[in-house]
């Protein structure tokens, strides 16, 4: 047994060696498969920084785009404040003096001579202002609601699109739900001052509570009902309603999901304005309004 010349552990050299080219194979392939990982990774990275540079880039070209053309605006444009005449109507007359709506029919109209900017864009139809908010604007009406979501009140291309009137209402808001939209931007242009709207400081203040319209021939104001966030849905812009009441019903939702109670009442002989801009992705803020005053110019 001692002079056993052969040993149960002994490994042929050939054989070791081949066992460690296999090793050294397999170790080199791991190698390559983390490298291409790595390298992948990096091109993502690479691109998730260039496709970022891009959209920073490019959104701040839109933002001095679209300050230019409100300047130019400026220059053609005066905003005036104007008492009410014989001529000036009081719409749906509240019969109680004690409510809110008596005191929003004080406030003054606005009148906007959009000669000048029927001359940059005959898509103008009339100005808007919310108060305390940025919202000052003309707005614009043209067949759909696509065209002014990506071109500026000089109908060039610009991400920041434009405040329009939804393409289904009529131009001098004979509709019972008129809508107006416009892009929520972080530097509180278009609608982007809106969302503060659902703030309680907002909300709280009643002098906030009116939105002033100025159309070619008409002067009006309006009177805040309701302002909420929703999830994306086409039911707060809706503008056929099959009967009165299915619109009363329509009324009592929108005015029920509000954040605060304004103290308004309804009926079906009210006309309102509905103001919508995105909050999220899949979100959107939403504020309506009653007709309560208008004055022929």
């Amino acid at each position: 047994m001692g002079n056993n010349r052969y040993n149960i552990d002994y490994i042929p050299k050939h054989s070791r060696r081949n066992n460690n080219k296999r090793e050294i194979i397999v170790r080199r392939k791991r190698r390559r498969i983390k490298i291409k990982w790595v390298l992948l990774l990096l091109l993502l990275i690479i691109g998730v920084i260039v496709y970022s540079l891009y959209k920073i880039f490019s959104w701040g070209i839109d933002s001095k785009k679209t300050e230019n053309i409100t300047k130019k605006i400026e220059e053609v444009t005066k905003v005036v404040e104007v008492e009410d005449t014989p001529e000036t109507v009081i719409v749906n007359e509240e019969d109680d003096k004690r409510n809110p709506y008596w005191y929003y029919i004080t406030f003054p109209l606005i009148d906007v001579d959009i000669t000048e900017l029927y001359r940059l864009n005959s898509d103008i139809v009339g100005w808007i202002n919310v108060n305390n908010t940025n919202i000052n604007y003309p707005f614009v009406h043209t067949s759909d609601n696509d065209f002014y979501l990506s071109h500026s009140f000089d109908k060039s291309y610009n991400t920041a699109g434009w405040i329009f009137l939804d393409y289904r209402n009529n131009i001098n808001f004979g509709d019972r739900n008129n809508i107006i939209y416009g892009h929520s931007r972080l530097d509180k242009t278009m609608f982007g001052s809106l969302n503060g709207v659902l703030k309680s400081d907002w909300y709280s203040n009643k002098d906030n509570h009116v939105i002033r319209i100025s159309l070619e021939n008409e002067n009006t104001l309006w009177q805040i009902f309701s302002v909420y966030k929703i999830k994306t849905e086409t039911y707060y812009i809706t503008t056929n309603f099959n009967s009165d009441n299915e619109y009363v019903e329509f009324l009592n939702t929108i005015k029920g999901r509000s954040l605060y109670n304004f103290n308004t009442n309804l009926s079906k002989d009210d006309k309102i304005l509905t103001l919508s801009t995105c909050y999220s992705d899949s979100e959107r803020t939403v504020v309506h309004a009653r007709l309560i005053k208008r004055s022929v110019k």
